[in-house]
């Protein structure tokens, strides 16, 4: 069964910083590395949105609002993946989680951000 684990949320001041990451299981190592992996949020009432992705060779591609600010990386061995959080708005806050194309209908609990004064 393939599970994605997210962890690493919190709260944070704006300007602050966090570092997600996405463990993976049951996804064999040559599937994980056949495509991108990529890190979703979603505010309540509002769809998922995509953040940020990065490719099996590490080219990265972000939404706009978080240009500059988000840094993804990922683990091929050990099948993870990251995301560096740094100068946080509150526009940021909302349930961060991983997916890997293969698997479009697997979700997990996802970590919650909150970015508060």
């Amino acid at each position: 069964q393939v599970r994605f684990v997210e962890s690493g949320g919190g709260l944070v001041v704006p300007g602050g910083s966090l570092r997600l990451s996405c463990a993976t299981s049951g996804i064999i190592t040559s599937v994980f590395n056949s495509n991108a992996m990529a890190w979703h949020r979603q505010v309540p009432g509002k769809q998922r949105e995509l953040v940020a992705s990065i490719t099996v060779r590490g080219t990265t591609n972000y939404v706009d609002s978080v240009k500059g600010r988000f840094t993804v990386s990922r683990d091929n061995a050990r099948k993870r993946i990251f995301l560096q959080m740094n100068d946080l708005k509150p526009e940021d806050t909302a349930v961060y989680y991983c997916n890997h194309p293969n698997y479009p209908h697997t979700w997990g609990q996802g970590t919650q951000v909150t970015v508060v004064s």
